[in-house]
């Protein structure tokens, strides 16, 4: 018995020396993997890498920017389903466990043994609590040392946070596929909604995805990721979270994805949206744009957009077809799957509703065409394989080489079997589409610019920098310098009327030789050379644009001085003092004449042209805002008591006086009534703007106004060359602009432009700027600062009346009165 008390004295002691050296084992193994662990603080100022969203001025999604295409959404407003569905596929135990899953741990430690050997990747027993830990604080490492690590920071994590933060935590920053972090991304990349709207099938496969998302794919791996988004909803019906009918609903849903894009989300606004990011890296640099989680309300109005580029590209395309037919893009082999060869070519995504297609037959009345095969997201070859017919209706503009420059008579000349090409739906005389037949497209060789800006802010509406964003990214409204011509004509006449010239100033239009130094004459010519209107006025001069008219004015008033206006109108900032920088021989942007005439068209106040209105950071802070205008009395803390009313001050600089920029633009209505902008007549409305035909007419430009709008424009090839012998701006730029704006303004009330108090408006004799007599024809209503207006003769005194005021002068000084239009005598 002695003996039997001794041995299990002995075990007892035995044991408790291994209990205690156990113990001591593992406190020294938590010690030692202790002492390294990171800072599990830093999870309270957690700010995860969020992507940028750009927004249209109507709230729609202009385009996103993103490293990790993410948005941080707190877990009040996560839905109890989405929340429910990934506690049953990861971590039902959640609210319960410490931070660890015991039972869990041991299940997979007897997989771990069984498995042993076998190269088989060790069965992971994570709790939720220890996914945050390793996603943030640790490796993707496979070791014991990490799960234990895993391990005792996912304890401490749930000392110090709440379950709520946590499962935020994770909710955000998992990683689910296609480029989406945590599942606000993920329900808009997959599904296109908002977690709020998505169905139980949906929110389970989701909650599917964080283990293996490259291997549920929902088109390469359908039948895989069907059959764990089901194991989801069983495990939400089994913990009671939905009901059985409700599950039986979900796993017969089909698995549909409705991906979502990652570039511009409103059509024909890739140049702005490119525009902005540009901006915005600038301002801040990358790692804001891409991770800051910024939100940006920009200017853009999506339907003025639409306008735009719609004039813009029926302008280019109507130019191109004018020139004839190019061919081809490239041949094809048909003989075999002709949809195959034909995906692989790139074809533009941004000019829809053209579509890529390969000749399949042809003959004289129509050619059969193929259509390029979409691709599936998993980037398979869709086998869908569309046909339509081209007939000899959609090839009558495609004049050639075989055509001998005529209009075709066959379609067989113009379209042949292999024929790769673009094409789009043909319509009827009455705009009615004609099923199954379509158009012969070619991608034009030309291209151009345009921008509609608020005069009054600045604010950008529309942007279009070229034909195709997808071709070519280069943004020519911005980055595009070229020579204006004639619309920079109103900068200088500007000029003239802010410093004693009127548009009754009488110039003379005759040939005219400027000594250039180094016996080179240069000897400026109107457009129709050869024909001199002799003496005219400068509103005359304006409407027929006259080269040496516009070269005397700058001789008299002196380069230096326009050199000065250009600078303060921003459309350049050096001009040289060279006489044919008076005529636009200078290189320019679209974007600063635009904002050139805006401060015309607001009455001369300064203006900075912007995309943006507003930027806010992650927790909606307002960073910055493009209206700096000051707001007295805004603040109204206690509400209304009859205080006086809040008032804007606005403190810009006035770059124009307000009566000059009246006059100016009174003249350039005369370029629109009479003149070389006559095509704007149809819009309707009161319009003022200038056309614009370079050297060699390499480029074509306009730009304009209404009360409320401008737009400007240029069309012209990348590497300058002439349009042609004949090419008027006025044929070619200024009906894109009517275009435009007959759809811009369609809507819009005709309101005349402010006339600014001390203008008085007085009818003169047209051609020489006389006032003209009562009842007499030929005349115009011209506007005149005060004491500017010109003598009223009277015929019983023989003395002409200036301002009322009787005064003898010769017919010799009445002409000086005119030239100087400031009532005074040379």
């Amino acid at each position: 018995m002695r003996l039997l008390l001794r041995f299990f004295g002995f075990l007892f002691t035995a044991g408790s020396i291994l209990f205690l050296a156990g113990l001591a084992a593992v406190a020294g193994l938590f010690w030692h993997f202790s002492k390294d662990l990171p800072d599990y603080s830093q999870l309270q100022n957690y700010e995860p890498p969020v992507m940028t969203r750009v927004h249209a001025v109507d709230g729609s999604l202009l385009g996103e920017y993103a490293k990790e295409r993410r948005l941080y959404l707190p877990i009040q407003a996560v839905p109890k389903l989405v929340i429910n569905s990934f506690l049953a596929a990861e971590d039902k135990n959640f609210y319960e466990h410490g931070g660890v899953d015991y039972t869990g741990m041991a299940r997979a430690g007897v997989a771990y043994i069984q498995n042993f050997g076998s190269n088989r990747r060790p069965q992971g027993a994570s709790t939720i609590t220890q996914q945050v830990a390793k996603n943030f604080l640790l490796t993707n490492e496979v070791s014991f040392s990490r799960k234990i690590k895993e391990a005792l920071l996912a304890m401490r994590i749930e000392r110090a946070y709440s379950k709520d933060k946590i499962l935020e935590l994770y909710l955000n920053e998992i990683y689910l596929g296609l480029g989406a972090y945590g599942i606000a991304a993920a329900s808009l990349v997959y599904f296109d909604k908002s977690v709020n709207e998505l169905s139980i099938a949906e929110a389970a496969y989701l909650a599917a995805l964080p283990k293996m998302p490259a291997s549920l794919h929902p088109v390469r791996n359908r039948a895989r990721a069907i059959e764990r988004r089901n194991y989801v909803i069983d495990r939400l019906q089994e913990n009671g979270w939905i009901t059985a009918a409700d599950a039986e609903k979900a796993r017969k849903e089909p698995l549909t994805v409705t991906t979502r894009a990652n570039g511009a989300h409103t059509f024909a606004g890739e140049y702005f949206s490119e525009e902005v990011r540009r901006d915005i890296f600038e301002r801040y640099g990358e790692k804001k744009l891409y991770e800051g989680g910024l939100s940006i309300r920009t200017t853009l109005d999506p339907k003025v957009q639409v306008m735009a580029r719609k004039a813009m590209v029926t302008g280019l395309v109507n130019y191109d077809e004018q020139q004839g037919y190019r061919g081809a893009i490239q041949k094809l082999n048909i003989s075999g799957d002709w949809g195959v060869q034909l995906a692989e070519i790139k074809s533009l995504t941004d000019v829809s509703p053209w579509r890529m297609a390969v000749v399949l037959e042809s003959n004289d009345q129509s050619a059969r065409i193929g259509f390029q095969p979409g691709r599936e997201l998993g980037g398979a070859i869709s086998k869908q394989r569309d046909t339509g017919i081209v007939t000899l209706e959609g090839v009558r503009w495609a004049k050639n080489g075989s055509t001998k420059g005529r209009p075709p008579t066959s379609v067989a000349q113009v379209l042949q079997p292999g024929d790769v090409i673009y094409a789009d739906p043909l319509f009827s005389k009455d705009g009615q589409r004609i099923e199954g037949q379509y158009r012969l497209r070619q991608i034009p060789e030309i291209s151009g610019a345009m921008v509609a800006m608020d005069p009054r802010t600045g604010r950008v509406l529309a942007m279009v920098g070229g034909f195709s964003f997808d071709q070519s990214q280069f943004n020519r409204a911005t980055q595009a310098y070229r020579q204006p011509g004639s619309t920079f004509k109103p900068i200088v006449y500007s000029a003239a009327l802010d410093n004693g010239y009127t548009g009754s100033t009488m110039m003379i239009d005759a040939p005219i030789e400027i000594d250039m130094g180094q016996g080179n004459v240069w000897r400026p010519e109107n457009f129709s050379t050869g024909r001199y209107q002799g003496q005219v006025t400068l509103r005359n001069a304006l409407r027929l644009s006259l080269n040496t008219v516009t070269v005397r004015l700058a001789q008299e008033i002196g380069m230096p001085l326009i050199g000065e206006y250009a600078k303060r109108f921003g459309v350049y900032d050096e001009l040289p003092n060279y006489l044919s920088y008076a005529l636009g021989a200078g290189e320019t942007t679209v974007m600063r004449m635009v904002t050139a005439y805006s401060m015309i068209a607001n009455g001369g106040r300064r203006v900075k042209p912007t995309l943006i209105d507003r930027i806010q950071d992650r927790y909606g802070h307002t960073i910055f805002k493009h209206d700096q205008r000051e707001c007295l009395r805004c603040d109204a803390p206690e509400g209304w008591k009859n205080q006086p009313e809040p008032q804007l001050v606005d403190h810009r600089e006035q770059v124009l006086d307000a009566m000059s920029a009246y006059q100016i633009t009174s003249l350039m209505e005369g370029v629109v009534q009479a003149g070389t902008g006559t095509a704007l007549k149809e819009v309707g409305k009161p319009i003022a703007g200038k056309t614009g035909t370079s050297n060699e007419a390499k480029d074509l430009w306009f730009v304009g106004f209404s009360h409320d709008l401008v737009v400007g424009l240029y069309v012209g090839y990348d590497k300058p060359r002439s349009l042609g012998r004949n090419a008027q701006a006025g044929h070619t730029a200024a009906p894109i602009a009517r275009d435009f704006m007959k759809l811009a303004l369609a809507d819009k009330p005709p309101t005349p432009f402010d006339k600014p108090v001390g203008i008085r408006l007085v009818l003169v004799d047209a051609k020489t700027g006389m006032r003209a007599a009562p009842g007499q024809k030929g005349v115009v209503l011209e506007a005149f600062k005060p004491g500017s207006t010109p003598p009223a003769y009277d015929p019983l005194a023989g003395t002409d009346t200036i301002d009322g005021t009787q005064q003898g002068i010769t017919p010799d000084a009445d002409r000086a009165v005119m030239r100087s239009g400031t009532g005074g005598l040379y």
